[in-house]
């Protein structure tokens, strides 16, 4: 039986003063080279959404990171049972419509929406 290399193991520090967001909303865009996740907050009666935290991956990154995320999840749905999709929650790019809510990407805080970017790279949103 061939030896198996000893597993590495990483120390990650946490800074004292780093400060949790709470994020109900995320855009995600790419570029040829990386994809973008930014983290919003959507909260009842508010017209717009924050945008709180921004991660840029590389494509491999992204990926190992949806594979974390498919991971994690299916542990906590043997732990808690399965996680149910909110109703009507679904978002349709055509209309910008999430939860019942028109939605707009970008403009100006005088609420003046800016043209789209034909450079600018593909946007999705979950």
């Amino acid at each position: 039986m061939a030896d198996q290399p000893a597993p590495r193991q990483l120390n990650v520090e946490l800074p004292n003063d780093l400060t949790a967001t709470y994020a109900n909303f995320a855009i995600i865009s790419h570029s040829p080279h990386e994809l973008v996740i930014d983290f919003a907050q959507m909260l009842p009666g508010m017209p717009k959404a924050k945008v709180q935290a921004r991660v840029l991956l590389t494509p491999a990154n992204a990926k190992m990171l949806l594979q974390a995320l498919g991971q994690n999840i299916a542990k906590y749905e043997r732990r808690f049972g399965k996680i149910g999709a909110q109703q009507g929650s679904g978002f349709d790019p055509k209309s910008g419509i999430l939860g019942g809510m028109q939605w707009t990407v970008g403009g100006d805080e005088s609420g003046d929406e800016t043209e789209p970017d034909a450079t600018a790279p593909d946007k999705e949103t979950s």
